[in-house]
């Protein structure tokens, strides 16, 4: 009898704190009260797979805080994007914003965060990973999606399956070039689609918003980002609760702005002064507890143009 072909793996020797499978996310779900899940920072998410020449919506794997120990069990080419983690392959060190080929029995490891909070490592041809409702995205508090279909984050000894593929000969590495690389340690500055809430707050409240800087909040995670700084008067009104869109910034009574995420619950009732712009999210999301936040009043129209050309340019 012929053997079985082993499918192509990687074996998961330390998962991390948080490390999640996600493709671009699970849309059309929302009635069902679901939320839609996916990269937080897609921008790198997109650069991971674009090097590969993989389609847009292929499964990566997100990995936040670092500390992830992959064992590789079948030749592939990969690539990492994102916050720098002090990745290495045998203990020598990786390009980040890079791809590169990886063989049997090596081991990707992940350091602490350098620059930035969570990195994308993409496989050419993609993680092979079950749907669920369309999506393969991990969402831990609906217990939706990723390898076991439950949301659990990656566990250790757990084997993440890709497509087989041929390697490149000769490989050369492709990268980001460096004007398309991200600095995580400056400051983040946030631009502001007001939505027709931002007429509830007084023009005082608003002042203090666009003028305050916010700090990021140590409880801030993929649902939402929570900032401090100087309270904003939140209106005194009482409001019907309402779908939240991505980017969507509640005030709740104690003034303190929160950003709300991926994976937000898909209806709330805090006064929202706007949403901020869709291009701006990745910085955002790679923002560390204690980074320095500021929003600014965004212009729609030219922001939809920029968003355009960034979803034209990775086929949204």
């Amino acid at each position: 009898m012929s053997k079985l072909k082993a499918n192509p793996t990687l074996t998961v020797i330390k998962p991390g704190p948080l490390s999640l499978i996600q493709d671009f996310g699970r849309f059309g779900v929302a009635h069902l009260g679901l939320t839609q899940g996916g990269p937080v920072d897609d921008y790198s998410y997109s650069w991971a797979n674009y090097l590969l020449g993989n389609t847009v919506n292929q499964a990566a794997l997100e990995i936040t805080l670092g500390q992830c120990v992959l064992k590789v069990d079948f030749d592939c080419e990969m690539a990492i994007c994102g916050g720098d983690l002090q990745a290495t392959l045998d203990g020598s060190p990786l390009d980040n914003w890079s791809s590169f080929q990886a063989f049997k029995g090596q081991l990707l490891s992940f350091g602490l965060p350098k620059n930035g909070l969570r990195a994308y490592l993409a496989v050419k041809g993609g993680f092979d990973v079950p749907l669920t409702l369309n999506s393969c995205s991990t969402v831990t508090r609906e217990k939706i999606g990723g390898l076991t279909q439950d949301g659990q984050p990656c566990q250790k000894g757990q084997k993440i399956s890709f497509t087989q593929h041929d390697l490149s000969t000769p490989f050369k590495a492709l990268s980001v070039t460096f004007r398309y690389k991200p600095d995580y340690n400056l400051p983040v500055n946030l631009r502001v689609i007001e939505g027709y809430q931002s007429e509830l707050f007084s023009e005082s409240a608003k002042e203090t918003f666009y003028n305050a800087q916010y700090i990021v909040d140590q409880n801030s995670n993929r649902m939402g980002y929570r900032l401090n700084g100087k309270p904003v008067t939140s209106p005194d009104s009482s409001l019907l609760s309402e779908g939240i869109a991505l980017g969507a910034i509640q005030i709740p009574q104690d003034g303190q702005p929160i950003v709300l995420l991926n994976d937000r619950q898909t209806i709330g009732g805090y006064p929202k002064v706007g949403c901020v712009a869709r291009i701006d999210l990745p910085r955002l999301a790679q923002a560390k507890p204690g980074h320095e936040i500021s929003f600014s009043k965004g212009d729609r129209l030219g922001l939809q143009d920029l968003w355009c050309q960034w979803a034209k340019f990775f086929g949204y």
